[in-house]
């Protein structure tokens, strides 16, 4: 009987583990999967991969040489700026490292700019482009940042600042960890779309306007973010400048950031105004600017950022 029972028994542990095994088996390959995928097929992530490494590279310039400029923001200024136009008009004057990800916001950069500091960027100006949304809003974007933006340690910082419960934190954490996970609703997004004709449209209408956030407090506390990212920024090294990218929303919170900007003890940059830039220049979303509103906010910004760096005390590197 003994026998018997051993037996069976370790038939049993022999049956676990090759479920086991398989089940090993499993995510790997679907780990591999979505890795290949992703490097293969996503804009996003060879853009965004290829701006960060040449932002770690930053440095600051010698007596002579363009001064390094770090821009970092959202979907503001990747349909805002015609890159490669900025890059050539002000290639004698500044060397430009552009780093935008969409749908991004305080958050996302500050504990991505930290991450981007402690791997050795060190450029002489760091240009952040963030509206009034973008500055008081309490998230982060679950994919893309946690695996392109932070490490470990910047995930529980996060969820410290934003007070999210075990489960969101977990969630992050394997979103830094995993492709897959880190993935899956931009997977489930693109199975809808080609499933269901128009999906574009039906996701559209569930896009988030700018709430016009105007107040007392939200100013209050685009202060205190501004604050802290100037302080990040000279702690290594660099003069920050707030750039404020035109956004379909009321004056009065174009006013709010400048009013929070030169609390914060930052000088603003507003290439364009509000009124510059009517309905005509702006994509149906009335947010993100079209090819005609990126050709005059470039315009723009191609004339009035060197003059800003250069009214600005730049230290220059002399070895």
């Amino acid at each position: 009987m003994r026998s018997s029972i051993s037996s069976s028994e370790a038939n049993a542990a022999v049956h676990v583990k090759v479920l086991l095994a398989l089940c090993v088996i499993v995510v790997v390959s679907i780990e591999v999967w979505a890795r290949h995928s992703l490097t293969s097929y996503s804009m996003t992530y060879r853009r965004v991969s290829r701006q960060y490494r040449e932002a770690v590279r930053s440095r600051p310039s010698r007596p002579g040489e363009p001064v390094s400029v770090l821009i970092v923001g959202n979907s503001l200024l990747l349909d805002g700026i015609d890159e490669e136009r900025l890059r050539e008009s002000t290639s004698r004057t500044l060397q430009l490292y552009p780093l935008f990800l969409e749908a991004t916001h305080y958050y996302d950069w500050l504990y991505g700019l930290r991450r981007l500091f402690r791997q050795g960027a060190r450029p002489q100006v760091l240009v952040v482009g963030l509206g009034m949304e973008s500055l008081v809003e309490n998230a982060v974007r679950p994919d893309y940042s946690p695996m392109l933006l932070f490490d470990a340690r910047d995930v529980v910082g996060v969820s410290s600042d934003l007070a999210l419960d075990r489960t969101a934190t977990f969630n992050l954490l394997l979103s830094h960890w995993s492709v897959f996970w880190n993935m899956r609703r931009i997977i489930r997004v693109q199975i809808l779309r080609r499933a269901i004709p128009d999906a574009g449209e039906l996701f559209s209408l569930f896009k988030k306007l700018p709430s016009n956030r105007i107040g007392p407090e939200f100013e209050a506390v685009a202060t205190s973010r501004l604050r802290t990212l100037r302080q990040l920024g000279e702690t290594h090294g660099a003069q920050v400048v707030l750039l404020i990218p035109p956004w379909s929303t009321s004056p009065a919170a174009v006013e709010q950031v400048i009013a929070a900007a030169r609390t914060a003890g930052l000088d603003p940059l507003v290439p364009i105004g509000l009124s510059a830039l009517p309905a005509a220049f702006y994509e149906p979303d009335r947010i993100h600017l079209n090819s005609k509103g990126m050709a005059r906010f470039t315009a723009a910004l191609e004339t009035d950022l060197p003059r800003r760096i250069a009214a600005l005390k730049i230290a220059t590197c002399r070895h």
